[in-house]
């Protein structure tokens, strides 16, 4: 009798200290998972990466360009579809006459065709808008002259990336997000030294000289040949302005730019190196093949 007491005591005694096991089991058991679960989340989080837009970059006109060596003469002139003037066919089919009409604006590419050659190229759309209007333009009132849209977007190539250089775009007006300034033409980097000629109106430099806009103009070239497409004040940032610019140019002298020998004048008078006609050259060829 003495022994069952004795030993159920006993048992007794070691009830709370199972209890207490048990609980201390069941813990270290839900601690275990909560760290494993911890881990899990924690790798997931470091192999997460957010969404971003700058994964997707935006076109700058880059294209496996001809090897130089292959190259004979400037590419074949380019054909722009132009848009239709439809408020002068409105005009027309009314029976009106047009000279009482609204004075017609310039020419622009047409939509469809922008589309198709913007994707066939690389080049950002409303870069090549800029270069097909002044091809536009001078088929209308230069038709000797001869130049078409892949010269023009070989030099923006060269020059600035079709106006992406500086980290900006090109908006929807044609202007540069982000204006586009050269070095200072000072005499050193291979520059010819230009004191400046502006005031440092176009380029903010008032003590040399620096070339601006998607198409690199100086200041002094600008206030000579800088030209509107819209009208009004030419502005070098805007591609529009910069392109028709830039033709005017390359046609001046009485050049036609079909030929060999005019279009490598026209590109030397532009910029006076070697590598940069050669690099024009493999960027135009290359987008006229594209398009």
């Amino acid at each position: 009798m003495n022994e069952s007491a004795t030993d159920a005591r006993r048992r007794r005694g070691r009830g709370p200290v199972i209890a207490v096991s048990l609980a201390l089991v069941v813990c270290l058991i839900v601690t275990a998972g909560v760290v494993v679960l911890v881990g899990r989340i924690s790798t997931a989080l470091n192999d997460w990466e957010a969404p971003s837009a700058s994964t997707v970059h935006p076109s700058d006109g880059s294209i496996a360009t001809p090897p130089h060596d292959e190259l004979t003469g400037p590419p074949e002139h380019a054909r722009v579809t132009a848009q239709a003037e439809e408020a002068a066919e409105e005009l027309a089919e009314a029976g009106a006459d047009e000279r009482t009409g609204p004075e017609a604006g310039p020419l622009r590419p047409d939509e469809v065709w922008l589309d198709e050659v913007a994707d066939g190229t690389g080049i950002p759309r409303r870069a090549l808008e800029g270069y097909a209007s002044a091809q536009l333009v001078l088929e209308e009132d230069s038709p000797s002259c001869g130049l078409s849209w892949p010269t023009l977007a070989g030099i923006g190539y060269v020059e600035s990336r079709h106006g992406t250089y500086a980290g900006g775009e090109i908006g929807p007006d044609g202007t540069t997000t982000v204006d586009i300034i050269g070095i200072p033409l000072d005499g050193t980097n291979n520059t010819r030294a230009i004191p400046d000629t502006d005031g440092g109106e176009l380029d903010g430099d008032t003590e040399w000289d620096r070339a601006v806009g998607p198409m690199q103009f100086i200041p002094t070239t600008w206030a000579r040949w800088g030209e509107s497409l819209e009208g009004g004040t030419p502005d070098p940032h805007n591609i529009d302005d910069a392109s028709l610019t830039a033709a005017r140019y390359l046609c001046g002298d009485g050049r036609d730019l079909a030929t060999t020998q005019d279009w490598e004048e026209a590109l030397l008078t532009y910029n006076r190196s070697g590598s940069y006609r050669d690099d024009v050259l493999a960027y135009a060829h290359a987008y006229a093949d594209a398009s």
